[in-house]
């Protein structure tokens, strides 16, 4: 079974309609609530991968109750620390016809140290249950900083894969800790780390410099356009299949996904990295997030063109003749 961890959730207000008119009165919208959070979104994916996973996150105020019942309506299986604060929300606009979506996210909780020390107990104690673990999503404010990094610590002594795909203020800690396998698109990167990968050769030499620091391996996405990958000391170009973009929110949840759903099945690091690839490019062809199923996604896989960089690895069949 595998553990997600988010500690920055969002409950969405989503309103489609068959026409928006912005700067005047829209009537009829159909309103749904949605678990959001990037974490939530891999253990919506998960689910319809058919890989057991349970969510560990914050929930507070009438925005947490609802948070809630959401979670449990959409079957994601969830362990919840309650917080004072309300947990964030969103509000999504839909135009269905004109395939187009505008997001206005509210502020982040203000957790209390009280609260995340809560959080980052029950987290150590729940890692040696499981077989992996992910840490997903941004951490909402400085009390939370150090969850992320104390759980990597904490998987690496009880021999756990964990993958981490966060970033903001602590994510040179994360790094730092060494998780097995990390996901970030190129502008968390830059932001969170303050450096610039403007070319090939920079982000090559940044996959290599996360080898030096134990990371198994890292993928730098880069949304629609082709991307890096390193496993070990092997690096790869990545060139993903072209689809129509309707929204690509959660394709980053729906890569890494992949990633933990290759891994899981003991997939050989090409596979798995075409599984994570048509995933996240299946997910951005619909306005659901996260909600891609298997039979969505496994033609896509046989466009996902991977390129060795270096030295090639050698794939050994082991199987009986």
């Amino acid at each position: 079974m595998i553990l997600i961890v988010t500690i920055n959730p969002l409950l969405e207000r989503r309103i489609t309609y068959n026409t928006i008119k912005i700067g005047t009165i829209n009537r009829g919208g159909k309103i749904e609530l949605k678990a959001g959070g990037k974490g939530i979104n891999v253990s919506r994916q998960l689910n319809n991968l058919g890989i057991d996973n349970l969510a560990l996150t914050f929930a507070g105020g009438t925005c947490g109750r609802e948070f809630k019942d959401v979670l449990h309506h959409e079957g994601i299986k969830s362990v919840l620390i309650h917080t004072e604060a309300k947990t964030r929300e969103a509000l999504i606009l839909i135009d269905e016809p004109g395939a187009s979506i505008t997001s206005c996210f509210g502020m982040n909780s203000d957790i209390t140290q009280k609260e995340a020390d809560e959080f980052r107990i029950k987290l150590e104690k729940m890692i040696p249950n499981y077989e992996m673990v992910i840490l997903s999503g941004s951490s909402p404010c400085k009390e939370t900083d150090s969850i992320f990094p104390a759980a990597i610590e904490c998987a690496n002594k009880h021999d756990k894969v964990i993958i981490c795909d966060t970033y903001g203020n602590h994510l040179s800690d994360c790094f730092a800790a060494a998780p097995t396998i990390i996901h970030n698109n190129i502008d968390e990167i830059e932001k969170s780390l303050n450096i610039k990968l403007q070319n090939d050769e920079d982000k090559i030499n940044f996959l290599a410099s996360l080898y030096t620091k134990n990371i198994k391996q890292a993928y730098l996405t880069d949304g629609a356009k082709p991307f890096f990958a390193s496993n070990f000391d092997y690096r790869f170009k990545i060139v993903p299949p072209s689809v129509k973009t309707i929204d690509s929110t959660g394709s980053g949840d729906a890569f890494t996904a992949g990633i933990a759903y290759g891994w899981h099945n003991d997939l050989v690091f090409e596979d798995a990295l075409k599984t994570a690839v048509a995933l996240g490019a299946a997910n951005a062809s619909v306005f659901d997030v996260c909600d891609v199923k298997i039979n969505d996604f496994e033609e896509l896989k046989t466009s996902v063109i991977i390129n060795p960089i270096g030295k090639k690895m050698k794939v050994i069949d082991v199987k009986p003749q």
